[in-house]
């Protein structure tokens, strides 16, 4: 039976996350334009004027006010841990959005961040369900794959961090899909830190894609905090079936994991794949991306969004219909060689245009 003092909890806690981004959104841009603190145009993107940066810093205020005001330190004592993790992100982000830092800093910097998520709040993977024929391993094992995860969701938001809206609007299809599941199985402390995220994150795209006079983007501020707080969730996905055995339980989570992730993950894996056969360096930006590609062909960036989005929901529709049908293994499988036509057939078009 659904708990109504729950639903009010969750609908408040959304209000103040985007009424607390959504009232500092103006405020920054004021401070952005008079220190001149723009992104400016270069040959990679996809803008042809100077936009204000620092989205995420109102992001990142509407996502810890929130979360601090309604997440039970009691009963979620890690709390304190993601809250300190993700304050680390936004430093290195904001540091990163004035002053541009070289690439093995900000790296080191989410390597610190989810090190004290995995050892001091031990937010770990500890078993893959059978995924390359793995199910329980060591701490060092789990303390390795973790660490890549959280590396690789963190850095795969910021890689699609490339046209308007794109990194907001498949964090909050992704943040949905966490904060209703974990709902449902009435883990409520994660479906606030979802909640908390997706307020600020709506606040955020009212401005980045509706408003012309002040229209900002997110930097990497707000791209590092959401792959931060996707990566909890995403591990607590995987955990949480590994102890819970019910209706909502799924037994192949990590395949599950890759469809609901698909697009900032596989993007990731691609992208970096190509840089190093290439020789290219992995973190050197460039027009690889599915969203460029999708502008190569023709699109504009609004119908290049829809296309993506769509593109991921169908995805966690496909993963979610078959989780009681398809082996780890198998539906991992599925999922990479669907991922892999698609982006061929993108190719092909781009070739041909």
């Amino acid at each position: 039976m659904i708990n109504i003092e729950y639903i009010y909890t969750l609908i408040l806690c959304f209000i103040i996350s985007f009424v607390v981004a959504f009232i500092s959104i103006p405020s920054i841009i004021k401070v952005v334009r008079y220190k001149n603190l723009y992104d400016e145009p270069e040959n990679r993107s996809v803008h042809v004027l100077k936009v204000p940066t620092l989205g995420g810093l109102a992001i990142f205020a509407g996502f810890v006010i929130s979360l601090t005001i309604f997440a039970d330190s009691i009963k979620f004592p890690e709390m304190q841990f993601i809250i300190t993790a993700t304050i680390i992100m936004f430093f290195i982000g904001i540091k990163d959005d004035i002053l541009i830092i070289a690439p093995i800093t900000k790296l080191g910097g989410q390597i610190i961040a989810s090190i004290i998520i995995i050892i001091l709040a031990d937010i770990r993977f500890t078993n893959l369900f059978g995924l390359f024929w793995i199910f329980d391993f060591n701490y060092f094992f789990s303390f390795s794959v973790t660490l890549l995860a959280f590396l690789i969701i963190i850095n795969g938001f910021n890689f699609i961090d490339g046209i308007d809206g794109l990194a907001a609007s498949i964090g909050i299809l992704i943040l949905t899909i966490f904060g209703i599941w974990f709902f449902l199985i009435d883990y409520f402390q994660l479906t606030i830190l979802s909640i908390s995220l997706i307020g600020a994150l709506f606040a955020f795209l009212y401005y980045n894609l509706f408003s012309k006079k002040n229209k900002i983007f997110m930097g990497d501020t707000g791209s590092l905090v959401i792959g931060l707080v996707v990566s909890v969730l995403a591990i607590k996905f995987n955990e949480v079936n590994v102890v819970e055995n019910g209706y909502y339980t799924i037994e192949n989570s990590p395949a599950v994991l890759f469809g609901i992730l698909i697009i900032p993950v596989y993007d990731l894996i691609r992208v970096s794949f190509f840089r190093y056969f290439l020789g290219k360096p992995i973190f050197k930006a460039d027009k690889g991306h599915i969203h460029h590609q999708l502008l190569a062909i023709g699109f504009t960036q609004r119908k290049a969004l829809k296309i993506i989005i769509f593109i991921n929901l169908l995805f966690i529709i496909f993963v979610f219909s078959t989780s009681k049908i398809l082996s780890t293994q198998r539906m991992l499988l599925i999922v990479f060689v669907l991922a892999v036509i698609l982006t061929y057939i993108l190719n092909i078009c781009v070739r041909k245009r």
